[in-house]
């Protein structure tokens, strides 16, 4: 598991000093030393920075920012290109334009040789592919930052796809997670507006996510809990996984010959329902973001492929999304007010999946979601499409300063997918429609008896807990109390930036004392003509002249470097 340590002088070391001095330069290249002069990085990289080009090529500098933003993190790496994915289900942290850019990320990289592959497997399981495969194709199918797939053959004879992980991925990680936790202290302490997204917190979080992701055990048990979920559904085909040919950095599964969803034409010569295959895979996934709350988080043509029979099939588990039963429900009940267009439920339903991170303004917010309705009231069903109207929805959300929890987030980004993959299939597609009965199941759910009974027993549950706990909790308050050890602590906020100054200002005088007594005792040395001499002149007091000169000229450029005289 990759860890970020508690970083006070990152760039100080040549490790990383070399790396962040690359991450600056392509910031650079691409137009972002505002963004470098704004976090005030030449603090950390006094000598590194001035040997870097500020100016952005003419043909880059053409671009919109959001594009250099999302160039800027391909050329950067695996790290960053997996940071841009995070962030792309993230509209609380980055406007609308940049989400969509962010979606655009290509994540393509040269292979590694395949005598690397075989040193991973040597130590990994202590064979080569030759002794755990009838069958391994030396060149890879397909080649990404973290790692790439190999067709192969068991000793069996099926046919089988191995993903392997890049040699030495998890330190490069780390050492960019470490420079990520840096620059986003730097971001707390100097970007006020973004201080109350807590970047260090996300950082961490992304660091979680990701040490998750090259784990290859963890997709192998996404795979398998997957499998489990539709073992009663005859329309959809969960490839095997097979986990004693598995590792932490080894996945091996079934290949799967079946024709992306995106190949339209070949569907349709090949007799294939379009229909039915857009209907399937829409409700298989409301299904899993509805019934099991555990999804598919990057549901795209490429990850759909459909077998003989119309039978729907999803690959690459990496990214899975899971949503608990509370926050299903109050999503479903503003779903549910926006089908039955019920203005006066829409307001609150939207708070409910929110937090708030500024001033709300509920009569503004109240007034912008009536026009979002009054925009879709009247037109029929089969001209309205559901993704449309979430972003909207998105788009308000942020405006009036609200937060969406990013697992709700992430399945609204899993349904506009699958609505843009059926829509494709079938221009006539109503996900609305179809979401409608999931919507009420969800809804009936809650009013079970059963449920009731359940909800009430392990609300008494915790009440009684609560009662048998309160004499012991107050007797030992009392008992504080008595001996004098409660006390009140206060937590002073935002005094970083004065705490810092005061540093360097305590700095700057001591540095200053300790250079008049130079110049005194350089002085005092000169008028006692203490030898040796030149020119007559004492030697150690010319020399403490000299060093004295050297102290004032590089405390004044400091002074005047950092803007304040």
């Amino acid at each position: 598991m990759i860890s970020i340590r508690k970083i006070r002088a990152i760039g100080r070391t040549y490790r990383h000093l070399k790396r962040y001095q690359r991450i600056i330069r392509i910031l650079f290249k691409y137009g972002f030393d505002d963004l470098v002069e704004g976090l005030r990085i030449d603090q950390y990289l006094e000598t590194g920075l001035r040997m870097i080009n500020r100016k952005p090529q003419e043909e880059i500098d053409k671009l919109s920012r959001p594009e250099r933003f999302r160039m800027a993190l391909e050329e950067l790496g695996p790290t960053f290109i997996k940071l841009g994915q995070v962030l792309s289900t993230r509209p609380d942290l980055i406007s609308p334009e940049y989400l969509n850019e962010l979606a655009e990320l290509q994540d393509n990289v040269p292979p590694f040789s395949f005598a690397e592959v075989q040193e991973i497997f040597l130590a990994e399981t202590g064979k080569k592919p030759s002794e755990l495969f009838l069958e391994f194709d030396e060149q890879p199918m397909a080649a990404a930052s973290i790692g790439q797939v190999h067709r192969g053959r068991l000793q069996d004879g099926n046919e089988v796809v191995i993903k392997v992980q890049r040699p030495d991925i998890e330190n490069i990680i780390a050492i960019d997670l470490e420079i990520l936790a840096h620059i986003a202290s730097l971001m707390e302490q100097y970007v006020e507006e973004l201080r109350g997204h807590r970047p260090s917190a996300v950082v961490d979080e992304f660091a979680r996510s990701l040490s998750l992701e090259i784990d290859y055990t963890v997709e192998l048990a996404n795979v398998q809990r997957f499998a489990r979920q539709f073992s009663d559904n005859k329309t959809i085909y969960v490839p095997l996984v097979y986990a004693e040919l598995s590792t932490e950095r080894i996945l091996t599964m079934e290949y799967i010959d079946g024709i992306k969803t995106s190949k339209i034409d070949e569907l349709r010569r090949k007799g294939y329902d379009l229909h039915l295959i857009a209907e399937r895979g829409a409700n298989l996934v409301m299904e899993q973001v509805f019934v099991h709350g555990f999804f598919h988080g990057d549901p795209h043509p490429g990850n759909i492929f459909i077998l003989p029979d119309n039978i729907t099939c999803f690959l690459d588990f990496g990214l899975m999304g899971r949503i608990s039963r509370n926050d299903r429900e109050d999503f479903t009940d503003l779903m549910l007010s926006i089908v039955t267009k019920n203005d006066r439920k829409i307001t609150d339903g939207v708070l409910r999946i929110t937090t708030q991170f500024g001033e709300i303004d509920h009569a503004a917010l109240s007034r912008d979601l009536a026009d979002l309705l009054d925009r879709y009231l009247y037109l029929p069903l089969k001209d309205v499409e559901a993704g449309k109207i979430l972003q909207e929805l998105l788009d308000i959300v942020q405006r009036h300063k609200l937060s969406m929890k990013p697992n709700l987030y992430l399945m609204l980004k899993a349904l506009f997918a699958i609505e843009g993959v059926a829509l494709v299939l079938d221009p006539d597609f109503e996900l609305i429609k179809l979401a409608e009965p999931y919507i009420k199941k969800v809804k009936r759910e809650r009013l079970r008896p059963s449920r009731i009974a359940e909800e009430m027993s392990e609300t008494s549950g915790e009440y009684l807990k609560l009662i048998k706990a309160m004499p012991e909790e107050a007797r030992s308050i009392l008992r504080q109390l008595r001996a004098g050890k409660m006390k009140l602590e206060f937590e002073h906020r935002g005094l970083g930036r004065l705490a810092k100054a005061l540093d360097q200002v305590s700095n700057r005088i001591a540095f200053a004392i300790v250079l008049a007594a130079q110049i005194i005792g350089s002085s005092l040395i000169i008028l006692s003509e203490i030898p040796p001499k030149w020119n007559g002149i004492p030697i150690i007091g010319l020399a403490g002249f000299l060093i004295a000169g050297v102290m004032g000229f590089w405390l004044l450029v400091s002074i005047i470097r950092h803007g304040r005289m």
